[in-house]
């Protein structure tokens, strides 16, 4: 009979992947931050509809590739109504969710882009309220109303200036966040049935062509062979490294660690991306503006988790850029 693990030896091999995951996650935040003021500087030199267009073309040769490193030729079948799940999944979670989180970024700046791409989780528990899948507690309200309260004191600076440019920006960061929530709620129980990959390939691959044939005629007046090759080097670890690679890990840790543990990683992201582009791009913040910050987050902590005895229903990401 072979000797039994000694409890030290076993609870150091069981911890390893938590460790692991730990590290992981961190790792996918950083790199989720510092990716704002990138995607800022890549939206200058090719315009959101160049991005898009660049993303979308190769974006389906990195999930076919996954796909037939999976599964070879034989691809998964799906029903009628999980193909159309699908699809509709793909052109609001995927395609116009990263259309509108690319102008947003284009015309607001890195640092609000992050802080109000994190208010989703209020996004997402309001819809599975409206569907019926949750009921809100009074922490919960009170979460929402201080997120509210914190994102207009945020954007006060940009609406009493009447900088439309860049209030409106925000306005459709805001909207992109609540397309990623859809996908979040809306995506759950296909992942249960096919897998999260199988789910992010086929969506992907549904956005594809309309997304195409959105950008490609604004892509044709980009003046490609102008870009530098730091540009290039950028958008392929924006779309490759970012849009790609790290979606993968991102679903390997909330694997590992349970999605109520990784959440709150998220409530880094804001600061490494306003330290970022304060390094990078010399953005500054006025003190009303760090106290809107604080208190959107805030309250998006305070709606996300309090009360909650079981895990969190939100996997938040900038999946956004």
């Amino acid at each position: 009979m072979p000797a039994m693990p000694s409890p030290t030896l076993a609870t150091s091999v069981s911890s390893a992947p938590h460790r692991l995951s730990l590290w992981a996650g961190l790792a996918v935040i950083l790199a989720w931050g510092l990716n704002f003021p990138l995607q800022k500087t890549l939206l200058t030199a090719m315009g959101p509809e160049g991005f898009l267009f660049l993303r979308f073309a190769l974006m389906p040769v990195l999930v076919t590739g996954l796909l037939l490193q999976q599964h070879g030729l034989r691809w998964p079948r799906v029903s009628r109504a999980d193909a159309w799940a699908l699809l509709r999944l793909g052109f609001l979670g995927q395609g116009l969710h990263l259309a509108l989180s690319s102008y947003g970024i284009h015309f607001s700046t890195p640092f609000s882009s992050s802080v109000l791409l994190a208010c989703g989780p209020v996004f997402t528990l309001l819809i599975l309220r409206a569907w019926g899948l949750e009921r809100l507690r009074r922490p919960q309200l009170l979460g929402m109303a201080v997120a509210a309260a914190g994102a207009l004191l945020f954007m006060s600076d940009k609406l009493l200036a009447a900088n439309w440019r860049a209030g409106g920006g925000d306005l459709v960061l805001l909207t992109a966040a609540a397309l990623f929530s859809y996908y979040t709620v809306a995506a759950k129980p296909l992942i249960e049935r096919h897998g999260a990959v199988l789910v992010m390939c086929y969506a992907s691959l549904a956005a594809t062509v309309p997304v195409l044939a959105y950008a490609t005629p604004a892509a044709l007046r980009v003046d490609w062979a102008a870009l530098s090759p730091w540009i290039w080097l950028g958008a392929l670890w924006a779309i490759v490294v970012i849009g790609f690679l790290t979606w993968l890990a991102w679903g390997w840790v909330n694997a590992q660690r349970g999605v109520a543990r990784t959440a709150p990683l998220i409530y880094l992201m804001p600061p490494i991306a306003g330290v970022a582009a304060w390094l990078s791009t010399g953005e500054t913040f006025s003190a009303v503006k760090l106290a809107g910050a604080a208190l959107a987050l805030g309250g998006v902590a305070l709606a996300q988790f309090a009360g909650q005895s079981r895990p969190a229903p939100v996997d938040t990401s900038p999946a956004a850029t």
